[in-house]
């Protein structure tokens, strides 16, 4: 019998020390979670047995239990490294289209060929879908799809409106009309430009003269080109562009043929008044449209009945410090933009603490993509270890149960970082030792044991 127990002792020193072994070789493995070796002793006798003195069968191994105690951060400049501070795992399938979960704490991810956020072992990242505005659309394990983001910014958008706000200077000398040549600079007194976009996204730019009236003091014309090709002005309210021949607000270009404009008015005081356009009423929301396009200007097959309505911000029921002025300064624009835009190319990704990745485009937009789903356990040691710190989902571990991060008991993402493995080297060295120091006196216990029997089997 005492061989029996001293090899029990022998066997439950080598699982510690095989054990302690593995944790030492995974020191440096991302989101590895230390194993500990627990034991118990083994008692048997029978129902008439003297229990009084009765001796222990010896060792016996019971579990190898997953120590999850946090890790600490290593921090990267790859985004996409993922790092957990608190509970959760990070749910993958091998498969786009798999339904075969497996957890883990290891954050190294990239983008395969696809686009497809995956780690080291191919494995992809799952994550909620959202909605425009960012907010989850589902937060359930089964609604959860592979996270993967886009290289480009959906569909060109083009330009309809351009929003403009710029001070006139009062002082400025008058122009005669029949004179303005969009080649001379000096036919005009001032001139901005923005780009614009056509349904294909191609980029055109867009030009304003500014031409102060010589015989008003407080009135502007405003003609527009785009591409350097003029185009007519007509009222936005729906109102055709007139023959700018016949137009009361005409100006004359280099060609001899005059082109329609708008005309600023303002007051004594340099406030905004309002714009009429080249059939001389003035619009009711304070805006004018250019004429359209047409195939001349948009020679790349978009769409050639697109027109352009610029906004002057006039406030019709008093004045607004966003309209337009005409005072004593220089002129300058304070705000011209558009709302068209081109195809977007990817440029950066940002990943927030709640697991909302969110990509830049060289658009200049941001689209939040998905967000990355957390999962929890109502006993994480009883997962069931798979290799390349993966765990499934067992009996013992309970339902995965899916959630936002930063959210209930789920634990924060840290975007760029990365959850180094839980071991304590010190720990485990001196764990070792004493493991060595065990099966050392187990041996022992056993050639005690041999030399007991040889000495019996010697009596003579």
């Amino acid at each position: 019998m005492s061989f029996n127990i001293a090899l029990s002792g022998v066997s439950a020193s080598q699982k510690d020390l095989d054990t302690t072994a593995n944790n030492i070789a995974n020191v440096n493995t991302v989101g590895f979670k230390e194993s500990r070796a627990e034991f118990g002793d083994v008692y048997a006798a029978s129902l008439l047995a003297a229990g009084k003195t009765k001796v222990g069968d010896g060792a016996l191994t019971q579990e190898v239990s997953q120590q999850f105690s946090q890790g600490s951060l290593s921090f990267t400049s790859n985004a996409l490294d993922l790092a957990i501070t608190g509970n959760g795992f990070f749910a993958t399938v091998p498969e786009i289209t798999s339904r075969d979960f497996s957890f883990t704490r290891a954050g190294q991810f990239k983008l395969d060929s696809d686009n497809f956020v995956v780690n080291s072992n191919g494995d992809n990242l799952l994550g909620f879908p959202v909605n425009s505005d960012g907010t989850s659309a589902s937060v359930a394990l089964s609604t959860t799809e592979p996270v993967r983001i886009p290289d480009s910014s959906g569909s060109p958008t083009k330009t309809t409106e351009v929003d403009m706000r710029f001070n006139l200077p009062a002082g400025a000398q008058g122009k005669v009309a029949a004179d303005f040549d969009p080649t001379d600079p000096l036919t005009y007194n001032a001139a901005t430009s923005v780009t614009v976009y056509d349904s294909l996204g191609d980029s055109h730019v867009m030009t304003y003269f500014f031409v102060k009236d010589v015989d008003q003091n407080n009135e502007w014309y405003v003609a527009a080109a785009i591409d350097e090709q003029l185009i007519d002005i007509a009222n936005s309210d729906g109102s055709e562009v007139l023959d700018p021949t016949l137009a009361a607000n005409s100006l004359g270009t280099d060609s001899g043929n005059p082109v329609s404009a708008a005309r600023m008015q303002f007051s004594e005081g340099g406030d905004f008044i309002g714009i009429f356009a080249a059939d001389g009423l003035a619009p009711q929301n304070g805006k004018f449209v250019t004429e359209q396009l047409g195939a001349t200007i948009l020679s790349n097959g978009s769409d050639p009945e697109q027109t352009i309505e610029v906004d002057f911000n006039l406030d019709l029921a008093g004045a607004d410090p966003n309209e337009p002025t005409q005072f004593a300064s220089a002129f300058e624009v304070t705000s011209l933009e558009q709302n068209g835009l081109a195809v977007g190319r990817l440029t950066g990704i940002d990943i927030s603490p709640d697991g909302l990745v969110r990509a830049t485009f060289s658009n200049g937009t941001s689209e939040p993509i998905v967000r990355v789903a957390l999962v929890r356990f109502a006993n994480e040691q009883g997962l069931t270890q798979q290799s390349g710190t993966n765990w499934k989902e067992s009996i013992e571990s309970g339902e995965a149960l899916a959630g936002e991060a930063t959210t209930g008991t789920f634990g924060d993402i840290n975007s760029s970082a990365l959850e180094q493995a839980n071991v304590n080297l010190t720990t485990e060295l001196i764990d070792m030792i004493i493991a060595q120091r065990n099966f050392q006196a187990n041996s022992r216990a056993l050639e005690v044991n041999n030399q007991l029997n040889q000495t019996i089997l010697n009596i003579r």
